[in-house]
């Protein structure tokens, strides 16, 4: 018997119920990397704009490879729709194959860092502080990589309160241990920059312990250490195919934030912490967007199992209308209290406070309007990663940040002279082309052929 189709509202609490513990999980990972930004602002403002260089560069590295964490998502949560546990537990052992191989291969970069923060323009002190942080971090990069794949297992599986509690806890370990290992409190060395990054990779690497010992005793049936050496490139193509295209998606974007903070260090350091500052502030508020996103995802990718297009419509219209209530939250908040956020990043007694205040919030400004077009080209991103369809919003990704915004970007900031707020006009006018474009295809095109045809609208 044909099940009748979900109502808006069940769809609408079967997204929070599936989104709030995302949401609150993206934001206590975000924790980890905002409390480096937060005390090293509080340690010192080169340390400050080292690891805001730092980070940004890691970052590209790291997202890239969590592309095939990303593709864990949709086949498990297809599969487990049909209850195909040994596809499901296929996917999620050559995910982290490919995270495996892809972290061995890029870290070599990382521990000859310095002479490429030199090559890209940075000052030598700058240049010196992100690679100590950087030989560091990439320990850590094979661990998370292997988290997102888990974490995305189970997100596939609508268990996420596993991943709210770990990540929690991480991020008030890292606190904990930045809190010693940045200042040299409780008679630790003081390693500074050095802290931040240790107290990261430790967090990371006890995040995979405590979710592979929780997924062996809640999900038994899955036996996701059977076999742990056995190739399956079967599998693999599939993970491989479907992941690329969603890292390189993921890379275009985070390589324009990257370049956008490369191209902020050439205006000047105090600059850079601004837009540092800002960044986080935006980039916290995104977690939740994220969330949202991940839920469309899994919604999708279990509707495609069902082959039920009402379900995938209407999963897409729930999620999308509670992303843009929260974007309409953010962007008051960003324009009426943008001193008190940005100045919970700068020591009180810093020489530099105001002038990182006052360019600071004027960039925030700039992040409000463009939280707009971003939660909106996310939101289409994770929808179509759901009906398994990646390669062509890869390229409109491409286009978008590397075609349009970064140009846009420069030449609004140094030919036309508009400085670090030109810089942040580039962003929203690419993102606002990503927003439009893959927003279109997912409800004029994809979700025609997500389902075979003749189901019902």
């Amino acid at each position: 018997m044909t099940q009748p189709a979900q109502t808006y509202a069940q769809h609408f609490r079967a997204v929070l119920t599936l989104g709030v513990p995302l949401m609150l999980s993206n934001l206590a990972q975000f924790a980890i990397h905002i409390t480096d930004t937060l005390m090293l602002g509080w340690y010192d403002v080169t340390a400050l704009a080292a690891a805001t260089l730092a980070t940004s560069l890691y970052f590209v590295i790291f997202i890239v490879g969590a592309g095939f964490a990303q593709a864990v998502t949709p086949l498990v949560a297809a599969a487990a729709e049909t209850g195909d546990i040994k596809t499901a537990r296929r996917a999620t052992r050559m995910a982290v194959w490919l995270s495996i191989l892809y972290g061995a291969i890029v870290a070599t970069p990382f521990f000859v860092a310095e002479p490429i923060l030199l090559a890209i323009g940075q000052t030598p002190a700058v240049a010196a502080a992100g690679a100590d942080y950087l030989w560091i971090i990439v320990l850590g990069l094979i661990p998370a990589l292997i988290v997102m794949v888990l974490k995305a297992f189970l997100v596939a599986l609508e268990l996420t309160a596993m991943i709210l509690w770990s990540t929690v806890v991480a991020a008030i370990l890292n606190i904990a241990l930045n809190y010693v290992l940045i200042f040299g409190n409780f008679g630790a060395p003081e390693l500074g920059i050095r802290g931040a990054a240790i107290a990261s990779v430790t967090m990371q690497a006890g995040t995979v312990v405590v979710l592979v010992i929780y997924i062996l005793r809640r999900l038994p049936q899955y036996a996701l250490l059977r076999n742990p050496l056995r190739p399956d490139p079967q599998v693999m193509g599939r993970v491989f195919r479907l992941g690329v295209p969603i890292g390189v998606t993921s890379l275009a974007e985070s390589g324009l934030f990257t370049a956008s903070a490369i191209m902020m260090g050439w205006i000047g350091e105090i600059p850079l912490a601004a837009h540092g500052i800002a960044l986080q502030l935006a980039s916290l508020t995104f977690m939740v967007h994220i969330a949202l996103s991940q839920s469309a995802t899994v919604r999708a990718g279990r509707a495609v199992g069902r082959r039920d297009m009402v379900a995938l419509r209407r999963g897409g219209i729930a999620a999308t209308a509670m992303s843009g209530c929260f974007v309409a939250f953010t962007i008051f908040v960003f324009l009426v209290f943008p001193g008190p956020l940005i100045g919970v990043f700068i020591d009180t007694a810093s020489p530099v406070r105001d002038e990182i205040l006052a360019l600071g919030t004027q960039l925030l400004a700039l992040a409000a309007l463009f939280q707009l077009v971003d939660a909106a080209q996310v939101m289409a991103l994770g929808l179509l990663r759901g009906v398994q369809d990646t390669a062509v919003p890869m390229v409109i990704a491409a286009v978008s940040y590397w075609v349009i915004a970064i140009p846009a970007s420069y030449v609004l900031a140094f030919p036309l002279g508009l400085g670090p707020q030109g810089l942040w006009l580039g962003l929203v006018i690419g993102l606002s082309f990503a927003a439009v474009a893959l927003t279109l295809r997912f409800w004029t095109g994809t979700q025609r052929h997500a389902v075979p045809q003749g189901t019902a609208v």
